[in-house]
């Protein structure tokens, strides 16, 4: 099995031989709660400006709702992404496997 790469020559690596979405898979998914959080603020924000009274719905309903349906949303398509590397992982144990079998 092949070693794995640093972080700055699998950036660079053309013929994407080493992947690097599963090392900032994590760094990632930190990037887009904070996305959600500034994206509910400035809702709470933008509805205050309109009236009052949807500025309070939207700080007692609305920010929270968007801010967690979106960390949810996040976190189910990363978690798809790291089922899709780990899929291409365990396949490639088994080939190394079957190989050594024969």
């Amino acid at each position: 099995m092949e070693q794995a790469k640093g972080f700055w020559a699998s950036l660079f690596d053309f013929k994407f031989r080493d992947f690097i979405t599963p090392r900032i898979i994590g760094i990632l998914f930190g990037i887009l709660i904070a996305l959600a959080g500034i994206g509910a603020i400035a809702l709470i924000a933008y509805m205050f400006m309109i009236h009052p009274g949807f500025g309070v719905l939207a700080l007692l309903i609305l920010g929270p709702l968007t801010f967690f349906l979106s960390v949810l949303g996040y976190r189910v398509m990363l978690e798809l992404v790291v089922v899709i590397f780990r899929i291409k992982q365990e396949l490639a144990e088994m080939h190394s496997t079957l190989r050594e079998g024969k």
